[in-house]
């Protein structure tokens, strides 16, 4: 049993959630605005306070910002409107616990609840024995801001990706999510899941691409003791570690016909069997897919079976381009700013008008992945409060880019001038990857094989 605040303006709101909160055991109180329900908690200790974010005259940002200040044992759980993500997000970086956007039912409401006071338990008893509460703190706020606070945008393709979230998160449907790489199809996949009843489950990922086929059957369906060399003991696969929660296949174009066939036997009859086994084991898993093809590609795949395509292409999301949503460049370059600021030791509030165009007539083929690389090596390389444009010296400038496409009066090497910009785009997947291999070559539309062979050709050590 918890004590709980709710501060909202909404007479019907206020009292049905309230009801709730009783039903389920819980001592509650309640305030029709910001300023009375800080004079509520000042009266009476709460150990969650919930409250509406658009109220006047006092919002429920500056109830948070007085609560964290009046009682920072307290969480705080903010109410928004659907299309206010960025407000949200504004909250959680002050200190909220979590949010829920409306509309919501009441079971997603009491998942969230729930979840909070199971951590505000576990930090208690983790204080108990001694445990520093600011690491239990530190991993709490990592945790949410992997789940909500990378989703960054309003333009209106961002907007359409989030209505989409609200709606499949209500679901318990089968997801593919389509997107290129870095634009961010985990995170989306995260959201689903901490939105979904599955919410308070676990999220497990695999990422098929980097697995062979035995390794990965290994990894998604367990094995058995001595079920091949080296499987010296029994292991639960992906699908039984993420039973009562939602199970996340990134690359899942990349799986082999047998495991295609395997995996299209477990959302058929949601029951799988380890490798080298024979017992049947039933499994409560919602799945979610990623792929950085297109539909129509994967359908037209031959080594992809069809059944299994139109199993998991249920409801589809797409994930536009950062190319094609340029508009939310400058909301991504404050929040990368901001979380990038005390691991490069900077300090950069902000980005100049000059440094911003240049960052926004870049096409960015690694995305949102590219520009928070950017805005790293940007930080490092910053001397003032502002990013400059010479703060960027490493992106190129598409009109340079353009001249230097073009054939000059006195003639060129072509052969020269293609390697040289090879030698460039290659250099560029390595950073982007981050020196792996694989994901360069996957930036890059080759085999791994014709990678090796060029960065050799071009003495490149990764």
């Amino acid at each position: 049993m918890a004590e709980i605040l709710i501060i909202d303006d909404h007479d019907s709101m206020r009292e049905g959630l309230e009801l709730l909160l009783r039903r389920r055991g819980h001592r509650t109180s309640s305030a029709d605005g910001g300023k009375r329900g800080l004079e509520l908690l000042r009266e009476r200790a709460a150990d969650l306070v919930i409250t509406d974010l658009k109220m006047a005259p006092m919002d429920g940002i500056e109830v948070l910002r007085q609560v964290r200040q009046m009682a920072p044992e307290t969480d705080v759980l903010v109410i928004t409107a659907y299309g206010s993500i960025e407000r949200a997000v504004e909250a959680m970086k002050l200190g909220a616990a979590d949010f829920i956007t409306k509309p919501f039912s009441s079971e997603e409401f009491a998942v969230k609840v729930d979840r909070l006071l199971a951590d505000r338990t576990e930090r208690e008893r983790l204080r108990s024995e001694n445990v520093a509460l600011r690491v239990e703190n530190t991993y709490l706020r990592e945790e949410v801001e992997a789940r909500y606070g990378e989703i960054v945008g309003g333009s209106p393709a961002m907007e359409k990706v989030f209505r989409w979230i609200d709606r499949v998160a209500r679901s318990d449907s089968t997801v593919m999510i389509y997107g290129e790489s870095g634009t961010g199809k985990e995170l989306v996949a995260r959201a689903i899941h901490a939105r979904s009843a599955r919410g308070a489950g676990p999220f497990i990922r695999v990422n098929c691409g980097a697995l062979s086929e035995s390794l990965l059957d290994s990894e998604l369906f367990g094995h058995e003791k001595g079920a091949f060399t080296g499987a010296e003991r029994r292991r639960r696969g992906r699908f039984e570690l993420a039973h009562g929660g939602t199970l996340f296949l990134d690359e899942v174009s990349t799986i082999s016909q047998t495991t295609q066939v395997r995996l299209l036997r477990v959302l058929q009859e949601r029951e799988i069997e380890r490798v080298g086994g024979e017992e049947t084991i039933p499994v409560d898993v919602r799945i979610i897919t990623a792929t950085n093809t297109s539909a129509q590609q994967l359908l037209g795949n031959e080594n992809f079976r069809d059944d299994l395509f139109y199993r998991l292409h249920v409801v589809p999301i797409t994930l536009p381009a950062l190319r094609e949503r340029k508009e939310d460049i400058s909301l991504l370059v404050r929040h990368f700013v901001a979380k990038l600021r005390d691991r490069t030791g900077s300090r950069v509030t902000g980005i100049s008008d000059e440094a911003l165009e240049r960052l926004t007539v870049y096409d960015w083929p690694g995305n949102v992945r590219e520009l928070e690389n950017v805005i790293e090596r940007a930080l490092v390389l910053a001397d003032g409060g502002l990013i400059e444009e010479h703060d960027l010296p490493f992106l190129p400038h598409t009109e340079g880019a353009a001249a230097a496409a073009s054939v000059p009066v006195g003639g060129l090497d072509l052969n020269a001038a293609v390697e040289g910009l090879e030698e460039r785009l290659l250099r560029q997947a390595l950073a982007l990857a981050k020196g792996v291999k694989a994901e360069a070559a996957r930036l890059l539309g080759i085999k791994p094989s014709a990678l090796y062979y060029k960065l050799e050709k071009y003495g490149i050590e990764a």
